[in-house]
């Protein structure tokens, strides 16, 4: 079995927990509320400035220049071209440059970023590439999972799945799989351990992201609750987050099932939990 393949399995509870969430199945059907939806696009428009920071520390650590070479230019491709895509469908939302500039992180989306640039500076490659691959492999995933459905009348949801459905994302993703694949060579068995808790603490942030866009409730401090953990969040010039989970990862897609993500349990207590 491919190493990648293995990741996917190991994180596959919090992926599955991401597909059926209202959010997501609202984007199907068409029936998500376009605040909610609003909000999402403004908070990922934040994202991707930090994931472009991401893709150049890529380049920077990749230890083959071939990588090296395509880092940058998916860096450079985000930057001047991806977030100019975005721009133009947060206008379809009516949601204006300014708009976007003037946004702040909320709790979700800082975490999530803090993670991966903290993991891309003081993790080493293999590490970068297995807390980069959820988003690039999982949004492949989730939009070719999208498109296999009836599909939204909401013409501008429709847009959404066709962008990530598209084979042109499925052979990125395909890449980086390829990438984490090959870079693991040789990496013994303490550093796939490692490998495998960066792919699920980001798959577990992706969740979060989700899940904080449904709720659409700015936090201070503490991330959603998704199952049985939530986002303790440190000093940002620190850039560290600290993933404590209590209960096993099938939690997190029973309580989004079930619409307990918010709730206490009667008698456990949770930990805190995580933290592009």
């Amino acid at each position: 079995m491919r190493f990648s393949d293995q990741l996917r399995e190991h994180a596959a509870d919090v992926w599955e927990g991401q597909y059926e969430h209202p959010f997501v199945c609202g984007i199907a059907d068409g029936t998500l509320d376009a605040e909610r939806f609003g909000f999402y696009v403004r908070q990922d428009y934040l994202f991707l400035i930090d994931y472009g920071r991401l893709l150049a520390l890529a380049c920077a650590r990749a230890p083959r220049l071939q990588w090296m070479a395509r880092f940058a230019e998916l860096a450079c491709s985000t930057l001047q071209i991806e977030m100019q895509l975005h721009r133009d469908y947060a206008a379809q939302w009516g949601i204006s440059d300014a708009q976007l500039d003037q946004e702040q992180p909320q709790a979700a989306t800082r975490a999530y970023t803090d993670f991966l640039l903290r993991t891309a500076a003081l993790g080493d490659f293999c590490e970068l590439i297995a807390a980069l691959l959820p988003c690039m492999w999982g949004y492949s995933e989730l939009g070719r999972r999208l498109a296999d459905s009836p599909g939204p009348a909401e013409e501008r949801y429709a847009r959404w799945i066709e962008m990530y459905s598209g084979p042109q994302f499925a052979q990125l993703a395909g890449w980086c799989r390829e990438v984490c694949d090959q870079a693991v060579d040789g990496v013994g068995e303490a550093g796939r351990t490692r490998l495998r808790a960066a792919f699920l603490a980001s798959s577990r942030h992706e969740l979060a992201f989700v899940e904080q866009a449904w709720r659409h409730r700015p936090c201070d401090g503490v991330a959603p609750r998704v199952g049985g953990a939530t986002a303790v969040i440190r000093p940002r010039g620190d850039l560290h987050l600290t993933l404590a989970s209590v209960g096993s990862a099938a939690s997190v897609a029973r309580a989004v099932r079930t619409g307990r993500t918010a709730r206490r349990p009667r008698r456990r207590a949770r930990a805190a939990r995580t933290a592009t």
